[in-house]
C-alpha cells in the first residue's frame, strides 16, 4: 500500500485525481489539502508516498510547499498552467499532468511511479537539496534516504559521522541515519568550522564536545552524549590548533 496526498486548490480537479485513482487499490488516499499551509501540515503528518500537487495555490505555490516539508516523496504536479512544466521537472517530479488531462494520460503518470520508483528517488535528492539551501555556503538541514523515502536532517543535529565502507552513517540527536555519501564527501558539505575530521573514519560536531582526554600520543573525545571518539596521530594537530 503506498499512502498519497492530493493538493489542488479546486475541488473539481482533487474529485477527478480522487476518481482515477479508484481504478489502483494500492494507491491510498490518505488526506487533501486546497492550499499550500495545509499541504505541508498533511506531508509532514502523515509522510505520503506520492503526493499530487498543484502549482498555483493560496498560502503556499507548489514549490513553497516542497521547501517546507520534512521529507520529499514522489511528485506528479497536476496544474491548469504549463509555464511550470520545466521548474516541475527541475525538482525531479515523476510527472507533470496538464489540466485538463484524460484518464488514460493518468495511468502514464502512474505507470512513471510504479516503474521508476527508485530511480526517481535518486534523481529528486540533488535538486531537492537545493531547495533546502540557503544563501549561506553551507546547508543548515540535508536529506538522507532512509528506504524509499528521503529524511530531512537538521545539520545542528549531527552529532558525528563515521564512515561505513563507501558510506556514512549521521548520529544524531534523534537516531542514526546510513547516508548514501561517503564521510569524505560528507566533510566537503559541512561548515569546517563547526565539524572536525579527526580520524579517517571520523567527523565530530565540535559544538557537541564535552571535554577532550589527553594522552601522551593521542587524544579521546568524550561528546555531549557520552560517545569517546579517538583522535587518530595525523589529525593530532587539529586538535591542538584549538588549544589556547
Amino acid at each position: 500500500m503506498q499512502k498519497v496526498i492530493i493538493i489542488d486548490d479546486e475541488a473539481a480537479g482533487r474529485t477527478l485525481i480522487r476518481q482515477y485513482l479508484d481504478a489502483y487499490p494500492a494507491l491510498i488516499v490518505v488526506g487533501e489539502a486546497n492550499n499550500g499551509v495545509d499541504a505541508v501540515r498533511l506531508i509532514n503528518e502523515y509522510k505520503p508516498d506520492l503526493i499530487f500537487l498543484d502549482v498555483q495555490m493560496p498560502g503556499l505555490t507548489g514549490f513553497d510547499v516542497l521547501k517546507h516539508i520534512d521529507e520529499i516523496p514522489q511528485i506528479i504536479f497536476s496544474t491548469a498552467y504549463d509555464q511550470y512544466a520545466l521548474q516541475a521537472f527541475e525538482v525531479h517530479a515523476v510527472d507533470y499532468l496538464l489540466k485538463p488531462y484524460t484518464r488514460d494520460r493518468f495511468s502514464q503518470a502512474i505507470q512513471r511511479v510504479t516503474d521508476s520508483r527508485a530511480g526517481n528517488l535518486q534523481k529528486i535528492q540533488p535538486l531537492a537539496e537545493s531547495l533546502l539551501s540557503t544563501a549561506t555556503t553551507y546547508p543548515e538541514k540535508i536529506l538522507v534516504q532512509t528506504g524509499n523515502r528521503l529524511v530531512t536532517v537538521a545539520v545542528a543535529d549531527i552529532l558525528r559521522i563515521e564512515a561505513e565502507g563507501d558510506y556514512a552513517t549521521l548520529v544524531t540527536t534523534m537516531g542514526r541515519h546510513l547516508s548514501n555519501y561517503g564521510i569524505s564527501a560528507l566533510e566537503s558539505k559541512l561548515n569546517p568550522s563547526h565539524f572536525l575530521r579527526v580520524h579517517r573514519s571520523d567527523i565530530i560536531n565540535l559544538h557537541v564536545v564535552r571535554e577532550i582526554q589527553k594522552y601522551p600520543s593521542s587524544y579521546d573525545v568524550i561528546l555531549q552524549n557520552g560517545d569517546v571518539v579517538r583522535v587518530s596521530r595525523s589529525y593530532m594537530d587539529k586538535i591542538r590548533e584549538l588549544t589556547f
